[in-house]
């Protein structure tokens, strides 16, 4: 069964849940209304007791390039400090397997979301970065998530840097746990 809205495409696999981010014209950027489906959809497939596992990926070239920065400027910033503190500590209050499946870009927003999940799957070309930093910001919302990942020094240093760094080095740091160029398929392995 297939559900789809506009930002999140939604098909079930048996017990896996799909949800894929579906805005690939914007490389998946996380805008509040995004935001908010995503966390509502992950925390309802947690108390759906047929769900046995969520496979978190982004349809088109990206993953997800971090936060939509045009919405967020024009938008209540309460507003969006609540839905991100909200998804950006949902792995923390996942009861059930969270698999992520990293292709291309993963940015500063999309790190975030890749370090929430507890099984983290990257293609080669797969980048990562807290790359807040560039437009002077500092990553309050993702930090917790990402130092949970990598630890804290490591993730003062990516957010300083605000670095991008690959999939090879992210697996080292222990943000990713696999890269493989057959990403869809080894991810769903993982979540079945």
């Amino acid at each position: 069964s297939q559900l789809m809205n506009e930002l999140l495409e939604i098909h079930r696999d048996g017990r896996l849940l799909r949800v894929a981010l579906n805005r690939p014209e914007k490389r998946n950027a996380l805008n509040l209304e995004l935001c908010r489906e995503l966390a509502q959809v992950l925390e309802s497939a947690d108390r759906d007791a047929s769900v046995g596992a969520i496979l978190l990926s982004g349809n088109g070239k990206c993953f997800c390039a971090g936060m939509d920065l045009n919405e967020v400027a024009e938008a209540d910033t309460g507003a969006i400090t609540d839905v991100q503190e909200q998804l950006f500590t949902i792995g923390s209050r996942l009861g059930k397997p969270l698999v992520a499946a990293v292709q291309n870009a993963a940015l500063a927003g999309g790190t975030g979301l890749a370090a929430n999940c507890h099984v983290v799957v990257a293609r080669e070309d797969a980048v990562f970065g807290l790359t807040e930093i560039r437009l002077g910001l500092w990553p309050f919302l993702v930090f917790r998530s990402v130092s949970m990942a990598v630890g804290e020094r490591r993730t003062v240093e990516l957010a300083l840097t605000g670095r991008i760094f690959e999939a090879a080095e992210a697996k080292e740091m222990g943000l990713v746990h696999e890269v493989t160029p057959r990403l869809e398929e080894r991810a769903a392995e993982i979540a079945l």
